[in-house]
């Protein structure tokens, strides 16, 4: 019987543990305190920082560390979509990713990607993730091109 307590103690930790390093969200949806964000949670508007690639090129994200956007951040996420193609497109994922957060970049920010202050990041399937996950998931960002950290939103900002 006492086993059984420990487990449960175990187990209770556990959840906490996880839970308390979850981003929390007011009822509108934007981010009130920082921490990790599911990558297929991620919305519109989620600002988050950057974590330190450990896979190469092309490697599976997670999650990524979500913060409110009045705080210094790098990046803020400007369209999620899922990409339309039947079959995995390949070593042409990354373009088809960029051209379509290409096409959506101008509407968020209100400037056009050439003359602008900003980058576009992509995030988008990797072909482990579109068959074991289903997953069809671009997530388009935009950072400042010379890595300084954003404060508040880069929607409408014109930058």
């Amino acid at each position: 019987m006492k086993s059984w307590g420990i487990y449960i103690a175990i187990a209770f930790g556990v959840y906490l543990f996880s839970n308390s390093y979850q981003a929390d969200r007011d009822g509108s949806g934007a981010i009130v305190s920082e921490g990790e964000i599911n990558a297929f949670n991620i919305r519109v508007g989620d600002c988050f920082n950057d974590a330190a690639n450990t896979g190469g090129d092309e490697y599976e994200l997670s999650g990524v560390a979500g913060v409110p956007c009045a705080q210094p951040h790098d990046n803020e996420v400007y369209a999620v979509f899922d990409v339309g193609e039947t079959t995995f497109p390949g070593d042409q994922m990354s373009e088809l990713a960029f051209d379509h957060c290409l096409k959506r970049f101008e509407q968020f920010v209100g400037r056009d990607y050439q003359s602008s202050s900003l980058d576009i990041m992509t995030l988008y399937p990797t072909s482990s993730s579109w068959e074991r996950q289903n997953d069809r998931e671009v997530i388009c960002a935009a950072y400042d091109m010379n890595l300084a950290k954003l404060e508040g939103s880069v929607g409408g900002s014109a930058l």
